[in-house]
This record gives C-alpha cells, sequence and structure tokens, in this order.
C-alpha cells in the first residue's frame, strides 16, 4: 500500500522557520518525484515546492522562492520542506504527494501531475 507521511507542522512566529518531513512507503520511493502543496481555509490547494526523483531538479513557486527548499534522503525514503522566514500567508495545511510518472527528471506543482497524499500538517504562522 502507498502511504505518506507528512511530519512537522507547528505554530510559530512570523520570520521563524519550520522544517516539514514526507516519508513514503509501499513503493520505490527513489523512482518518483515528491510535491509539497497547501491549502488554506477558503482557498484551492497550490503547490509550493517539488523535486525529481533523484533531487537533481527542484522547483518552487514565486511567493515561496527564496524563503523554502526543498530536498530529498532517498536512503530514508524522505522529503524534506525547510521553510525560512514564514509570513503570516503561509498558514495553511501543508500535503506532501507522490507524481504519477516515474524515472524522470521532469518536475510539476500542478495537482493534477500527482496520485497519492499524505494526509497533511498544520503550519500557522502568528505572533
Amino acid at each position: 500500500e502507498v502511504q505518506l507521511q507528512a511530519s512537522g507542522g507547528g505554530l510559530v512566529q512570523p520570520g521563524g522557520s519550520l522544517r516539514l518531513s514526507c516519508v513514503g512507503s509501499g513503493f520505490d520511493f527513489d523512482d518518483y518525484a515528491i510535491g509539497w502543496f497547501r491549502q488554506a481555509p477558503g482557498r484551492e490547494r497550490e503547490g509550493v515546492s517539488c523535486i525529481s526523483s533523484s533531487g537533481d531538479v527542484t522547483y518552487s513557486r514565486d511567493p515561496v522562492r527564496g524563503r523554502f527548499t526543498i530536498s530529498r534522503d532517498n536512503a530514508k525514503n524522505t522529503v524534506y520542506l525547510q521553510m525560512n522566514s514564514l509570513k503570516s500567508d503561509d498558514t495553511a495545511v501543508y500535503y506532501c504527494a507522490r507524481a504519477n510518472y516515474r524515472n524522470s527528471r521532469i518536475v510539476s506543482p500542478r495537482t493534477s501531475q500527482y496520485d497519492y497524499w499524505g494526509q497533511g500538517t498544520q503550519v500557522t504562522v502568528s505572533s
């Protein structure tokens, strides 16, 4: 059974940092790109950052570029999202997901490109 487990969320003050983790199981982890997404109340789920199967290609959307860094450790079946200089606009439930294609250097922030999703972890940025 394919599973993705996201963790690391919490309450942090503006300007603070958090590191999210996503552990995958039930599939060949190093064959698949992984993406991080977020959904704020009343808004659609949006892509944040994504990373290719080998980790050599990454993409982050404009609102987080330069503040968030995605990385992966395939030996630990884990993808990380390091979030620095957090803002109140970053408040959302964060999800990780597995791409619906394998063995590719393509990365995509579109939800339609992902087939399995983790349960989400809440990130709240507030003073």
